[in-house]
Formats: structure tokens, C-alpha cells, sequence
């Protein structure tokens, strides 16, 4: 199950393996981990590399050590969900019906609010910065550049909250919203399907409609609910 590392010395490699096998369930909740010497031997990793890399796990929550027992896989509850590593390995690892949901609610919770927000205090820069993004969605020719743009676009309506603790709250969630977006698009009969979404959220802004940009903040995010919601009645 565990690869051996093979840049010695580079603890974020074993943080990186460890964690995904740990987040895509290959590592179970109780799970004892080797011990270091075992470990270390199979990642082929230095026991100074490896104690590094474990101090990184425990902080992340996803495992616990303790001297006579050793270290363990911790349950998913004590994880730190909002770690941008622990987001990407539950994102790498094919999100779950209740994890794509928690996602939608994430948004809900957030994004209508920040719609909200940049209505009322945009700058003129930030809103250019928003068209731009804006038209770079009309503009895309394939997934990638239509995901791509669509990051941006909500990562400059959040910039343009002036909020620095929105701004700050987009770095941790970048993420696991690039990966939403990817599979909302993907679903969708059309990629493109939202961009009318998009256009209404400009136009709020742009006008600095408050509640006008939050209710159509809503609508795109409910419409982008019932595009991953299809995805399990597609046929492969």
C-alpha cells in the first residue's frame, strides 16, 4: 500500500502519500501507523524526514501520536477541514454525494452574502477585474478554460467584499470550489450553462444592487446543486 519516497530528505512527499491514503480511506479512522523505523524504511525516508512530516499530519488532525502506542489514524471528525491539503486529497479522491452537498451549503452560506457585500463596496479596478473574468467565460472554448475563468470570477467578487477576512477565507476554499465548478460544468448540457448567472451577478454589482446580486448569487448555486445532482443519473 505505501510507495517508497524517492527524493530522501523531502518530508512534504510523505505528507503528501500518507495523506491521501489516509483521506481516500486506503489508512481507516483507528488504524495503527508502522513504527518509525518500519515506516521510515518503507517510504525510504530519513526518521528525522518522517518525524517531520507526522508533526504535519498531527497539526492537520489527521492522525494522533501518542509514546506507548504509537501514532494512529484519527477520525474524520478531528480533521482540519479547511486545510488546503486535506481539501485537495477530498477532492483528488472523488467526492462523495455528502461531501459535494456540504459544498453546496458552503456556498450558499457564503457567496450570496458576498455578492452582497461587493455590491456595495467594489471598487472601479475590482469591477473591471470582474468583467474581465466575466468575459473570459464567454470567451472559453473547452472545460478547463471555462473552470479556470469561473475560479476567478468568484475569487474577485470575494476581493471585492474589501472584507480581508473573505479575501483570506478564498485561499483555504479555492480548492474544493475549483473542483465544484469543474463538476458542475461537466454536468451541465452546456458548460456555458451559467454564464447568464454570471452576467446577473455582474450587472448587481456593477449597479451596486445589494440584494438584486445576492438573490442571483442564489440562483446560480441552486442550479449548480441540481447539475452535480444529475451526475448520478447519468448514464456512463
Amino acid at each position: 500500500m505505501v510507495k517508497p519516497v524517492t527524493s530522501r530528505g523531502l518530508h512534504n512527499l510523505v505528507v503528501q502519500q500518507l495523506g491521501r491514503l489516509i483521506v481516500g480511506g486506503e489508512l481507516a479512522p483507528g488504524e495503527g501507523l508502522p513504527r518509525e523505523e518500519i515506516l521510515a524504511e518503507r517510504l525510504n525516508v530519513s526518521r528525522t524526514a518522517l518525524r517531520e512530516a507526522m508533526k504535519v499530519l498531527v497539526a492537520k488532525g489527521l492522525i494522533e501520536s501518542r509514546q506507548r502506542t504509537g501514532a494512529r489514524v484519527r477520525e474524520a471528525i478531528h480533521w482540519n477541514q479547511l486545510d488546503a491539503d486535506v481539501l485537495a486529497w477530498r477532492c483528488d479522491s472523488m467526492p462523495t454525494e455528502s461531501f459535494v452537498e456540504k459544498l453546496v451549503e458552503m456556498r450558499e452560506l457564503i457567496e450570496p452574502g458576498a455578492a452582497a457585500a461587493a455590491a456595495r463596496r467594489r471598487t472601479d479596478a475590482q469591477l473591471v477585474t470582474l468583467k474581465a473574468a466575466y468575459d473570459a467565460m464567454a470567451a472559453s472554448e473547452d472545460l478547463d478554460a471555462w473552470a479556470e475563468a469561473d475560479l476567478a470570477f468568484h475569487e474577485t467578487l470575494l476581493r471585492a467584499t474589501n472584507n480581508e477576512l473573505m479575501v483570506s477565507l478564498f485561499s483555504v476554499i479555492e480548492t474544493a470550489l475549483g473542483t465544484f465548478f469543474l463538476l458542475s460544468a461537466r454536468n451541465a448540457a452546456n458548460f456555458k450553462a451559467a454564464l447568464p448567472h454570471h452576467e446577473k451577478v455582474y450587472e448587481a454589482v456593477r449597479r451596486r444592487q445589494p440584494e438584486v446580486a445576492r438573490q442571483a448569487m442564489l440562483r446560480m448555486v441552486s442550479e449548480s446543486r441540481t447539475n452535480i445532482r444529475g451526475r448520478g443519473r447519468k448514464k456512463p
